[in-house]
């Protein structure tokens, strides 16, 4: 499961509900027929999520709002706000060249120009400006911006993140 985004609070008194999307276009979910929601954002398997259809996804400033058939009133809304969305992987939509989906940067190895080691993608934080890749090695942490002028290259067959960065930076 790619987990897409988090409840954060109901939308209006129908069962819309406010999500923040963990993503940069997430209004290209629209063409996904079911929906899955869980608790926890750690569950991978499918059991874990309930399927749910949507009857309604529009964009609402950096957030989405999302009605479900499943969630019909403010109510409903309200006892799954802190939850996820998810979905399969097969489910989502092919992503457009050199655009990735953080569930496939995270456990990848990172490398400088010169082939050292900096440590392997623990997570992805995003800035409102762009994704910072949380690289971590053995103590060391470090952030690094995953824009154009870092990011030399991203080979998810080799599970390999190549980037202009310095071990001392």
């Amino acid at each position: 499961m790619i987990v897409l985004g988090r409840i954060v609070a109901p939308f209006g008194v129908n069962g819309w509900l406010k999500v923040h999307p963990f993503g940069d276009d997430p209004l290209s979910w629209r063409t996904m027929p079911t929906w899955w929601i869980g608790q926890r954002d750690d569950t991978q398997r499918i059991e874990d999520w309930k399927p749910c259809k949507p009857r309604g996804v529009r964009a609402h400033g950096k957030s989405i709002v999302l009605a479900l058939d499943e969630v019909v009133d403010r109510s409903a809304a309200e006892a799954i706000s802190g939850w996820f969305l998810a979905a399969p992987r097969e489910a989502l939509p092919k992503p457009a060249k050199d655009e990735y989906y953080w569930a496939d940067l995270v456990g990848l190895e990172v490398v400088n120009a010169a082939g050292q080691s900096l440590g392997v993608v623990e997570s992805l934080v995003e800035t409102g400006a762009h994704a910072v890749l949380v690289v971590k090695a053995d103590e060391v942490e470090r952030l690094i911006p995953f824009v154009g002028a870092y990011i030399m290259d991203v080979d998810l067959n080799s599970r390999r993140i190549q980037v202009s960065w310095e071990m001392d930076w």
